[in-house]
């Protein structure tokens, strides 16, 4: 087994050609499609929605699809993407009235469920919900929109979290994303 899994974001994709471009960075040796949903409310940017998601599937993408949800409120959107086949879903612990609720609500529609901590979200919030995530994913950037430089003190962060899930004997998966590039991943 690999000791990390490649996740590139369609949002550099063609979307004239999404199922291709899909096609391709899998055959390149991708592991998981990654979708950054943004609303224009919870970050300042607005991209798509779930039949985004459900297009891929039909077009006979059959890859993990692992939806990091920046929307505001998340509760609503869950159900749509869960249907259209995502496998995992993520949100902003900043985004959800009811972190431990819409951990369960993306569970009972057969998704994996992650939290996403902010640059400056405090490690604390997962003092709570160790018991209840499969993975978590750690923003290097602040999220909203591509092409930001990797913040450094996210490797600290990132051991420190790595260190929380070795201590709770789970296997919880731990993502890190925005800035990544070949230099900052061999860190």
């Amino acid at each position: 087994m690999k000791d990390f899994l490649i996740a590139p974001s369609i949002l550099s994709a063609d979307f004239a050609r999404l199922g291709e471009d899909v096609e391709k960075v899998l055959a390149a040796g991708a592991d998981v499609v990654h979708f950054d949903v943004m609303d224009n409310h919870y970050v300042p940017n607005l991209t798509f929605g779930a039949p985004i998601c459900k297009a891929l599937r039909d077009y006979g993408i059959t890859a993990p699809i692992d939806v990091h949800l920046m929307v505001k409120p998340v509760d609503s959107i869950v159900p749509d993407f869960a249907k259209a086949g995502a496998s995992m879903i993520t949100f902003h612990v900043e985004a959800s009235e009811h972190i431990d609720r819409t951990l369960q609500l993306i569970k009972e529609h057969g998704c994996q469920a992650g939290v996403v901590l902010n640059p400056a979200t405090p490690l604390s919030c997962l003092d709570y919900i160790m018991d209840k995530v499969d993975l978590i994913l750690l923003m290097s950037v602040n999220p909203g929109f591509g092409g930001q430089s990797f913040i450094p003190s996210t490797l600290d962060k990132l051991r420190e979290v790595r260190k929380r899930i070795d201590a709770s004997g789970r296997d919880i998966r731990l993502e890190i994303d925005g800035g990544v590039k070949l230099i900052t991943s061999a860190k």
